[in-house]
């Protein structure tokens, strides 16, 4: 449905719209060694889109730039005493760039993107574990370069991660509801959510935004925008619920109410100026009110029916861990599910008002079976909506230390002589990070 929509928004956008390239300067690199990480900046004309990821064997670093255009040459760098050997580039797909950083030993590392601050434009920071105390060295572009050679980095599309934002609810000085015991909101679906985290780490093709992940305070909508701002795939928050009267208790789950989004449409209809990439990566500043209105209504309609989709996967899953209170899916006009392009839902886990669950909610079991069960929702919902461009809807599986060839044909539901044929295997033996490509069924 979603994949629909989208097409009939294209449809309506105007032909000659245009996006322009951003440019790296390469002659703007400098890197920085300090006592446990090495950081490598480099100056942009513009905000851009980025991903990493790392490989092995060897081991590397590798930074993909979206949209973005090599400018200059690059200097020679002093990576003495970092885990940085050397560093490369090439153009990919015709239109991004990446940056490949071979290490000498495996490497943690991540990439910012600075803001424009006094004298100084967009800047993309990368950090990358380990380092010697050194100042800060810019080696200035040699006097008469070589002339630039175009050369393309020849591999295989790399796609990407789902990314599921966990939203535990309340924190700092908003504790949310109070058990009899003293039990408070925020600290048990804190609890939850980390352990949905560590379910959501560990599932092959998805990676975690954690809303919150401490005991602090963060506006409603400032949760949804971190989501957004992240590019979330889907929005998941989760609460406990209270009622005056003790004896209340079960498991809710809710999606955003149509009146909801009418409310919500109206607001972004009024500031659109402001509100950019609201509706499948289209923004709405430039558009009349018709065509905007009928964009933002489409992209609404399909996000709810997806939030009810992966809502009613979730509440079946809390079927076998918990009471209902709720059999059915329900809708309200909840703050944090009115980001119109993410899929969002809520779940009431329990009532902390109620003693019983009270105590379960206390439970690392019972914390762990809700997070298991939502995990099992999230998993068979993107089973069968893959988001284009993930590894899950390209049935990619990388290899990872201690799986076996039957494990992998067994969790995917193939045999064993179609995942060698369709990865032209001759043994079973697999190496961490190799990546099988994964056929859709055994015919």
């Amino acid at each position: 449905m979603r994949r629909l929509i989208y097409l009939l928004i294209l449809c309506l956008l105007p032909t000659t719209a245009s996006w322009a390239a951003r440019t790296l300067d390469f002659s703007s690199l400098r890197v920085g060694h300090y006592d446990d990480h090495s950081k490598v900046v480099v100056d942009l004309n513009g905000p851009v889109k980025y991903k990493y990821f790392t490989l092995s064997r060897p081991d590397r670093f590798v930074v993909d730039l979206l949209d973005v255009v090599g400018k200059g040459h690059t200097p020679s760098l002093d990576f003495n005493g970092s885990a940085i050997t050397k560093l490369r580039n090439g153009v990919r797909k015709g239109t991004d760039l990446r940056l490949v950083f071979e290490l000498d030993r495996v490497a943690p590392g991540k990439v910012y993107l600075l803001t424009p601050a006094g004298k100084r434009g967009y800047r993309l920071v990368i950090e990358l574990a380990g380092g010697v105390p050194q100042r800060m060295v810019k080696t200035p572009a040699p006097v008469a370069p070589a002339p630039q050679v175009k050369k393309e980095i020849v591999v295989a599309p790399q796609n990407r991660d789902i990314i599921v934002a966990i939203d535990a609810g309340h924190g700092g000085i908003d504790p949310g509801a109070k058990g009899r015991k003293g039990t408070l909101e925020k600290d048990v679906v804190l609890a939850i959510a980390r352990k949905l985290e560590k379910l959501v780490e560990r599932e092959e093709g998805m990676r975690p935004l954690m809303i919150r992940d401490g005991d602090y305070f963060i506006k409603l909508g400032d949760r949804k925008e971190k989501a957004r701002r992240h590019k979330a795939d889907i929005f998941i928050s989760i609460h406990a619920d209270a009622f005056p009267d003790p004896r209340a208790k079960g498991a809710s789950v809710y999606a955003l109410s149509q009146s909801g989004a009418t409310s919500e449409a109206a607001k972004l209809l009024a500031n659109r100026e402001n509100a950019s990439d609201l509706v499948g990566g289209v923004t709405l500043d430039d558009k009349d009110d018709m065509l905007a209105s009928v964009l933002l209504d489409l992209s609404q309609s399909a996000t709810i029916e997806d939030s009810l989709d992966v809502a009613d996967r979730i509440l079946k899953g809390l079927q076998g861990v918990a009471r209902i209170h709720k059999r059915h899916v329900q809708q309200a006009g909840f703050a944090v599910l009115k980001s119109p392009d993410i899929p969002s839902i809520l779940v009431e886990t329990a009532f902390i008002s109620n003693p019983t669950e009270e105590h379960n909610l206390r439970s690392w079991r019972y914390q762990q079976q809700l997070a298991d069960a939502m995990m099992a929702g999230i998993r068979s919902y993107f089973i069968s909506n893959p988001p284009p461009g993930t590894r899950i809807a390209a049935r990619e599986h990388v290899i990872r230390r201690g799986e076996t060839l039957s494990e992998i044909a067994s969790r995917y539901h193939v045999s064993l002589d179609t995942l060698r044929l369709a990865n032209q295997l001759q043994s079973d033996s697999l190496r961490i990070g190799q990546v099988l490509h994964i056929p859709t069924s055994d015919s």
